[in-house]
């Protein structure tokens, strides 16, 4: 079996046992073929915050397509404005209204980009904004989880478990 390039970024799936390869629950999901063009890691309190955020649904699609473009945390994305309204299927106005609200609530921040030759290119969206809020929502999350599980343990000590017993008579359900 040839081996990948030492600077392939993609992390491959450790060994099941007998040496095969296990596929991950994502490709089980959504099959290989879908998963060789990519996917976009949202965190789960992201997608459980939106509400606490107060992000309507359109601010949270151009969240989730800057993160799309964010592969290296020391680069931030900049995708055009063109590009983002095109993949959301939104006017370039309902984009920029909703890209100026993200940025008041402090979970984006725009930057003007230049290119090489000097003229001006697609903006650079800071993120480090919801990264600072999704982080303080942790400490929340995990108080919420931690209570969850007391009460879940408490409840569960407090019902009888049930157990079968044998059938007996000796005939096994043998007639």
């Amino acid at each position: 079996m040839a081996k990948k390039p030492a600077s392939s970024a993609v992390a491959e799936a450790p060994p099941a046992k007998g040496g095969k390869k296990t596929e991950s629950s994502t490709t089980r999901i959504f099959g290989a073929k879908v998963m060789e063009h990519g996917y976009t890691a949202l965190p789960n309190i992201l997608l459980r915050a939106q509400n606490k955020l107060e992000i309507t649904t359109t601010q949270f699609n151009i969240l989730a397509q800057l993160l799309s473009y964010w592969i290296d945390p020391k680069r931030p994305p900049f995708p055009s404005k063109k590009e983002l309204a095109g993949r959301m299927g939104i006017t370039s106005d309902t984009l920029r209204i909703n890209v100026a609200k993200l940025e008041n609530m402090g979970l984006i921040q725009r930057e003007q980009r230049k290119t090489a030759s000097g003229d001006y290119g697609s903006n650079t969206y800071l993120l480090d904004g919801l990264v600072r809020k999704l982080n303080k929502l942790e400490v929340k999350f995990d108080e919420e989880r931690k209570e969850k599980e007391r009460l879940r343990s408490t409840v569960e000590a407090r019902r009888p478990r049930k157990t079968i017993k044998p059938p007996t008579g000796g005939t096994n359900g043998k007639a």
